[in-house]
């Protein structure tokens, strides 16, 4: 079965607007990507200048949204429409779930709410499975992947270091 086209269609939750990432988004995208505590299990180092958000906005957004099919979302509330958060599939076989939120809206069911969201929509596509993975000492996100419906699978080590900054 051929995929339908279908690039980041805005969504809505209870609290929630799903979008995409606008030019207009960089200060908060900068806002969330400079975040301490978000970056300390991602695989990249914390985003020190708006040049680097701005790349990054490019790069793993923007370019993104040419494409014919893509899921790339700025996790935003309702009340303002700012995002404070990304939620995002990628491009390749895996189907790999990512996410991120700013720290001062954590454990409040967001980023739950956000990705409950998307794999409804996912469902209705050719795509027949996602995956995910967690950093072992955070398992906070390993409770994310479990209330959207997912299943551990298996532990491995990683054969690379991330990031190193000096």
């Amino acid at each position: 079965m051929k995929q339908k086209k279908i690039n980041t269609p805005t969504l809505k939750t209870e609290r929630l607007i799903l979008r995409k990432f606008a030019k207009f988004d960089l200060k908060a995208l900068f806002n969330i990507l400079s975040d301490e505590k978000i970056n300390e299990y991602l695989p990249w180092i914390k985003i020190e200048n708006i040049e680097e958000a701005e790349f990054f906005l490019k790069e793993r957004f923007l370019d993104y949204y040419n494409l014919e099919n893509a899921f790339r979302y700025a996790v935003c509330l309702k009340e303002d429409n700012i995002p404070i958060g990304y939620v995002w599939l990628s491009n390749d076989s895996s189907h790999d779930l990512g996410y991120g939120l700013r720290s001062d809206y954590w454990n409040k069911g967001i980023i739950s709410e956000a990705a409950l969201k998307i794999v409804e929509l996912l469902s209705k596509t050719n795509i027949g499975y996602i995956t995910a993975t967690h950093d072992i000492n955070n398992p906070a996100s390993g409770k994310i992947m479990e209330k959207i419906g997912m299943t551990y699978k298996y532990s491995y080590v990683e054969q690379w270091m991330p990031r190193t900054k000096k």
